[in-house]
């Protein structure tokens, strides 16, 4: 059994297990030793403390992952211009299809109306984290201390380091290349990582999956079946339709088979809910399955991870339209255009404040003239949405970086339609070897 499957089944028998778990566990009295062996030693103990090791193994690779692949990419494109196409291409295609996201989110959420016939909840409270101005996440952007940076995970900041050092790489003569060659060192050094890592994914995903719905089941979104299936089916057809209409319009590329060589990566996103935790495997996906080069990947990917958020946008563009009808407000042209403008910055101002989702979708009602409180409706199933727009953000990334490596000369195509690329989780990159012009 290839990989992928390994994991797509440990996640079919996590949601089953942790929803049998869950109606066990409302059946049973909190004071009997069932229910205390079931909720203390087994959800709350093998499966926590599993799924969460593995996500810690995962955001360990991070930094290191995106500091050698940004510098190795930077080494390799010595030409500052290029490298200056790229950033403006990728940007300005994230920024398009964050407002395409929300925009398609506000018109899908209007025309089924989830809101509709919900009373409002008179005790709904919640407080938000406060956003950073954008003129003070501009400024942040740029480290004064990169190994605090490193430590911290200031990804914005790590990327900034990175491309500064692979620039003066280039620049340095003999000792450059050194310097140069030591990083490409390293660099197979944490790919092996990865791949250790990614034979593991089927134990970590099974118990990340299985203390999730062992605590939540189905219940909660049966509660508001409206607003989740109605965010479900925006979310899916923003990935298998939009970003496939996307690489068909701008690159002449089957999508097809990024769809294909994705679900991996998909596995990862919807099990951690992270874009953070998966870009490594995110990474090693546009780079060794879709043939995108390193200078663009490790540019594009890790910038996308932190500042694309195209499932988070289609989020606040139907939580919008629930809030406003569940508080019976009609929404007028003015401000579903504020919410799509505010929407879009606000994926890239509050990009790296914790829990992003709900701290910019209080922005966005803010700037709408929305009850804020109306948040604590949604609460309840966000973690399970999470998990569906995590895999939307991730495919975003990875059809940004696909096109922009087609635009710039920078993808190999011949690894691209090369199905086998996808069936080879020991070494793919013996694979690409081979098949390099």
């Amino acid at each position: 059994m290839s990989l992928t499957n390994r994991i797509l089944l440990a996640m079919g028998l996590a949601i089953a297990l942790g929803s049998a778990l869950e109606a066990l566990l409302t059946r049973l009295s909190p004071d009997s030793l069932l229910y205390q062996f079931i909720m203390t030693w087994l959800v709350d103990g093998v499966f926590d403390v599993a799924g969460r090791v593995f996500i810690a193994s995962l955001k360990l690779l991070v930094v290191p992952r995106v500091l050698v692949s940004l510098i190795c990419g930077m080494t390799a494109l010595s030409d500052s211009a290029r490298m200056g196409s790229i950033a403006g291409k990728t940007i300005g295609l994230y920024l398009v299809t964050t407002g395409m996201a929300v925009t398609l989110g506000l018109a899908g959420a209007l025309l089924v109306g989830p809101g509709k016939g919900i009373s409002v909840v008179a005790d709904a409270s919640f407080e938000p984290k406060p956003a950073p101005p954008f003129t003070e996440v501009l400024v942040n952007m740029f480290p004064t201390n990169p190994f605090r940076a490193m430590v911290e995970g200031e990804m914005l900041q790590v990327i900034i380091f990175a491309l500064l050092v692979g620039f003066a790489l280039t620049r340095a003569g003999e000792s450059g290349e050194r310097i140069a060659n030591w990083f490409r060192d390293m660099e197979a050094v944490v790919m092996k990582m990865v791949a250790v890592l990614i034979e593991l994914a089927p134990w970590g995903v099974f118990a990340l999956l299985t203390q999730l719905f062992a605590t939540m089941g189905f219940g909660t979104v049966l509660d508001l079946a409206a607003y989740f299936f109605t965010l479900a089916t925006l979310l899916i057809l923003h990935g298998v339709v939009v970003y496939p209409l996307l690489i068909r319009t701008l690159t002449p590329l089957d999508p097809r088979k990024l769809l294909v060589k994705m679900r991996r990566a998909w596995a990862f996103a919807f099990s951690t809910a992270s874009s953070g935790a998966t870009l490594p495997v995110t990474l090693r996906t546009v780079e060794m399955r879709l043939g995108v080069s390193k200078s663009v990947a490790g540019f594009s990917v890790p910038l996308g991870a932190t500042i694309n958020m195209d499932g988070t946008a289609i989020m606040q563009g139907v939580a919008t339209v629930f809030i406003a009808q569940v508080y019976g407000i009609d929404l007028s042209l003015t401000q579903l255009v504020m919410v799509i403008v505010t929407a879009t910055m606000a994926s890239i101002g509050t990009a790296a404040v914790p829990g992003v989702g709900l701290i910019t979708l209080s922005l966005v009602l803010q700037q709408a003239g929305l009850p804020v409180e109306g948040v604590a409706l949604i609460i309840g199933v966000d973690r399970l949405l999470d998990m569906i727009r995590t895999s939307v953000n991730i495919t975003g990334d990875a059809t940004v970086a696909t096109i922009v490596g087609y635009r710039e000369g920078q993808l190999n195509e011949a690894i691209y339609n090369d199905p086998l690329a996808d069936h080879d989780p020991d070494d793919p990159s013996e694979k690409i070897k081979e098949m390099k012009p």
